[in-house]
């Protein structure tokens, strides 16, 4: 279902659980901004920012509809939980939550090499009135490769197979859990302006396999492929993507 956002001017997907929603898509009249940290800030450090920025361009803290996270190694599920608990407090305190559901679309992975110390913020997103025409864009939160999470339970798909017969069924499971967050904001991979997989697994046969074909027109653009691991101990991949009018660089 999707939910309306009218003080950040965007609506989303209510996402699998707390710590983030699935998709948002700005609403018709204004675009999605997405800032990028150089070099990335220490998650206090990167709040403090985020607020500055938000106040100079004369944005709300509801505005911010997207954030990405980096951290120092993957956690175990009960580690991601205390973690996710003190992420949601501090957008809590900005009061961004619309009918206790987080609107804040995510993606939070490791990275392998050259690792941060600490966990850090790569880049925000946040809605902006409308410079020029086009559709309203949107960003969809990082995607691994879990087929459900009944009863806070995580069902790995393919859970560790790393051949190339298990990363496609990885990967095919992801693509198919993001066409339904698209389905849900009405919008096409044609619609993306930037695609990011992330894992430290060999992604050439998925390539002209699965992926490219899968994400269509925005194939053109090109896929950027992050060398870096999921929030959690097991997962091996994650898609996330993004269609952004304006693309920035701040310094926290």
């Amino acid at each position: 279902m999707l939910l309306e956002n009218p003080k950040g001017n965007f609506s989303f997907v209510r996402g699998y659980g707390p710590p983030f929603s699935a998709a948002a898509v700005a609403a018709a009249g204004f675009d999605l901004i997405h800032a990028t940290f150089a070099p990335l800030a220490r998650m206090a450090d990167g709040f403090a920012a985020m607020e500055r920025h938000l106040r100079d361009a004369r944005r709300p803290f509801n505005a911010v509809c997207g954030i990405e996270l980096r951290i120092p190694a993957p956690l175990t599920p009960a580690g991601f939980d205390e973690f996710n608990r003190g992420y949601i407090e501090r957008l809590s305190a900005w009061g961004v939550h619309v009918d206790a559901a987080n609107p804040v679309a995510r993606t939070n992975v490791a990275l392998e090499v050259n690792p941060v110390a600490e966990p850090s913020i790569y880049g925000f997103y946040y809605t902006a009135p409308a410079v020029g025409a086009g559709r309203p864009g949107f960003v969809l939160a990082g995607v691994p490769e879990i087929a459900s999470r009944q009863g806070g339970k995580r069902e790995i798909v393919a859970a560790g197979d790393v051949s190339a017969d298990g990363m496609r069924r990885k990967t095919a499971c992801v693509l198919e859990v993001l066409a339904s967050a698209l389905n849900e904001i009405d919008r096409h991979w044609d619609d993306a302006t930037t695609v990011n997989l992330y894992t430290v697994r060999d992604a050439y046969p998925l390539l002209a396999q699965t992926l490219l074909p899968a994400l269509g027109g925005a194939s053109r653009r090109g896929l950027r492929w992050h060398y870096a691991r999921p929030p959690v101990v097991g997962l091996e991949l994650e898609i996330d993507g993004c269609a952004a009018r304006r693309e920035l660089v701040l310094t926290a």
